[in-house]
Order: C-alpha cells, then sequence, then structure tokens
C-alpha cells in the first residue's frame, strides 16, 4: 500500500532530483532561455530610382565588440563599453564611424540585376531601447547600377557564429522594393533574400523561423513539458495545447501588428512563472490525490466536457499564461508595421512552425508516459513528479533572476 509516508519519500527524492537536473541545466540555459542569440532589424525602401535605403537595428554592446575585433579597433571597445548605458552611447559610435560601418557594409550588402550596389551613411548614429536592450540605429543608402533585371537582393552575415559572440543570429527584413512589399527572415543557413524570391520559399523561411524559435526556447518547451505532465488523458493534453495555442495567438499576431505592446521586462518573469506555476499545479494535485496516485482520474466527473471546476481553472490559468507566452514569441520578429496581407500571411506562418514543433513534442513524449503510467504506475508517477519538481525549480530561478535582472 502506497502511504503517507511513502508518498512524502517519493516527493524528497523527487525534489533531489529536481535540484540536480536544475543545477546541470541551468548553466547551459541562461536566464532567458534562448541562448545567446541576436536579432537584427533591417527597413529596405526605394526613395528614388537607382537608390536603396536600409535603416538598420543592431545590438549596441554587439556591434560595439564585434566591430573593434573586426577592424582592428581596440579604442571603440573601450569607449563603446564605458558609455554603455550612460544615454552617451551614440557619441562613441560617430567617434569610431569609419571601423562600424566598415563593418556592416561588409557584412550587409545589395545588388541589382546582380550587380553590387555602392553603400553610404545616410545620417548619424541613434541609440534606443527595443524591448529593454540598447539598439544602434544607421540608415545606408545603396547607389545602384541602371540595370533591368531580376530586382534586388539583401545579403547579410551580420554577427556569424564564427565570432564567437553569439549563435544563430537572425536578420527580419521589412521591405517595400520593386513594387512589392513584406517580410523575409535571413539566418546562416538563408542568408539573402530576393525581390524576386517566390511566396513559398518566403513563407517557408517564417515557417523555420517558427519551428526554431520554439525548439531553441528552452522557457516554452518546459511550460508544454508542464502541461504533459498534469496530463492524464488525451482529452486533457488536447484542450491545454489548444487553449494555448489560441491564446498566444491572439496576443502573437497582434503584438507583431503593433496593435499591443508589451515591455519584455513585464513578459519575460511573468513566462518564467508560467513554467512555475503550471508545474507545480501538477505536484499540488498530485499531493492532494495522494491515496490514489496510481489510479487514473475518476470516470465519472461532473461539468461541461465531463471535467470539474478544477479542470477548467487550470485552462483558464493556462490560457491566461499563453497570452503572455505570444507576447515572447512576437518578440523574436520584432515587426512592428503597418497591416498588410503579406505580412500577416509571414506572421501566420511563423505561428504555424511553431505549432509543428509543439504538436511533434507532445506525439512523443505524451504517449510515451502514457505508456509508462500504465505498464509501471510507480515508476511512471516518479518520472512525472520528477519532471515536474525539475520544471517548477527552473522557473522558479528564472523568474527571480529576470525580475533582479540577471543574466
Amino acid at each position: 500500500m502506497f502511504n503517507h509516508r511513502n508518498h512524502a519519500r517519493v516527493a524528497v527524492v523527487a525534489l533531489a532530483l529536481a535540484a540536480g537536473a536544475a543545477a546541470a541545466l541551468l548553466p547551459t540555459a541562461a536566464a532567458s532561455a534562448h541562448g545567446f542569440s541576436s536579432t537584427v532589424y533591417v527597413d529596405v525602401t526605394a526613395p528614388a530610382d537607382g537608390q536603396v535605403r536600409t535603416d538598420l537595428d543592431l545590438e549596441y554592446d554587439l556591434l560595439v565588440v564585434s566591430a573593434a575585433e573586426n577592424e582592428n579597433d581596440p579604442d571603440l571597445f573601450t569607449q563603446g563599453t564605458d558609455l554603455f548605458e550612460t544615454g552617451s552611447e551614440a557619441v562613441a559610435l560617430t567617434d569610431h564611424a569609419d571601423s562600424v560601418l566598415a563593418y556592416i557594409t561588409e557584412r550587409l550588402t545589395v545588388t541589382a540585376a546582380g550587380e553590387p550596389c555602392a553603400p553610404s551613411p545616410a545620417g548619424g548614429f541613434d541609440v534606443h531601447d527595443r524591448d529593454g536592450v540598447p539598439y544602434a540605429r544607421v540608415a545606408l543608402d545603396y547607389a545602384c547600377p541602371a540595370i533591368a533585371g531580376d530586382g534586388h537582393e539583401v545579403r547579410s552575415a551580420l554577427f556569424p557564429d564564427a565570432e564567437g559572440y553569439v549563435a544563430d543570429t537572425k536578420t527580419i527584413v521589412t521591405y517595400d522594393l520593386d513594387d512589392r512589399s513584406g517580410s523575409a527572415a535571413l539566418d546562416a543557413e538563408h542568408p539573402s533574400f530576393s525581390t524576386e524570391q517566390g511566396a513559398a520559399e518566403r513563407f517557408g523561411e517564417f515557417f523555420l523561423l517558427g519551428a526554431e524559435h520554439l525548439l531553441t526556447g528552452l522557457d516554452h518547451i518546459l511550460f508544454l513539458l508542464a502541461l504533459i505532465v498534469g496530463s492524464r488523458r488525451l482529452r486533457d493534453v488536447v484542450l491545454a495545447a489548444t487553449t494555448f495555442t489560441v491564446a498566444h495567438s491572439v496576443t502573437f499576431l497582434l503584438a507583431a501588428l503593433g496593435v499591443v505592446s508589451v515591455p519584455s521586462a513585464v513578459v519575460e518573469p511573468v513566462i518564467a512563472l508560467s513554467i512555475a506555476v503550471v508545474a507545480a499545479w501538477y505536484l499540488w494535485g498530485t499531493w492532494r490525490r495522494r491515496p490514489y496516485v496510481f489510479t487514473t482520474f475518476p470516470a465519472v466527473r461532473s461539468g461541461p466536457l465531463g471535467m470539474d471546476r478544477a479542470d477548467w481553472t487550470r485552462l483558464a490559468v493556462v490560457f491566461c499564461f499563453g497570452l503572455v507566452h505570444g507576447l515572447g514569441f512576437a518578440g523574436a520578429l520584432g515587426i512592428d508595421e503597418p497591416w498588410s496581407w503579406t505580412l500577416l500571411w509571414s506572421l501566420l506562418v511563423f505561428n504555424v512552425g511553431i505549432e509543428a514543433v509543439q504538436l511533434g513534442i507532445i506525439a512523443l513524449v505524451f504517449p510515451a508516459l502514457v505508456v509508462l503510467r500504465r505498464k509501471a504506475p510507480r515508476a511512471g508517477l516518479w518520472v512525472g513528479l520528477a519532471i515536474a519538481a525539475v520544471v517548477t525549480v527552473v522557473g522558479l530561478i528564472w523568474f527571480v533572476q529576470r525580475l533582479l535582472g540577471i543574466g
């Protein structure tokens, strides 16, 4: 018989496993849980014939260290870091404009019908806050040869993995060029975009970007694991996942289209808290049911869809936290341009990429957990408690770190 003493023993062991797993997991995950990556934003227009204007937003500290290293300008690094978060960051960029512009123009190129366009600065530097991170804004004009043909191509190699400062830099391009408008996502595997590019290829890049964002976003994966572990029936996990999807889809589209805006200093701690709350919900429910922990939920349940008040409360919590996760997903794109059907389809495809990975994780993890619970209930209980405990501990640590701005 599984008495209170045995249950307490299981809880102690699970918490011990959680502490060990969290200790091993946190150093590699960092407080952001997305790894050390960066996003560059480029707005491309054609203000005059034969001219292409690019307005860039780049992380200030990353631009300083990369330009200083690659252009052999140690004074830029010294001055740039001294002025970091002082409100005078633009002074360092202006004083070392040759190094900064050389770094950018060597790695962001524009061609017209295959022929290179010549870059030149179109104004000074400006440093501003973007989702809680200092970003440097710079405009460049590219003079292009008057050649009729295959439109324009934008290629980015900014902040490559080889520099060793960040990994998997994304360049989000919004464009109104060659009588076409829309968005494109560039990375190391897809470094260029052409206005002659087909819709299928362009949308395919956003699908991959969405899939990669969920796979590399450890906080979102842990939240999903908390939902899976807390679901003992297929209906439970389907309803929880659907609720999460609907909620984050709403705020994702609204935020990415610029309708709503919430600072990352608020979004990121709440995401971390959501991980801990949903996982702890399962731990608390298991403790309350401790005389029956090796059984499934009762076959007959009151309320709509056969769910009781606790089930509906859980879905309400998941929905609320899903709204916040949608804001986090939107932050990966940083697109706030005016409404367009092309942009909307790009955002929807990005979201489909997220959902594809989410469904894949559920399809792999949930059936395995169900089989384990049926074949070896005691082992299934231990595994579920250990996973939930790990997720709870990690979520709480991230919550504190993000509140304090650590990591």
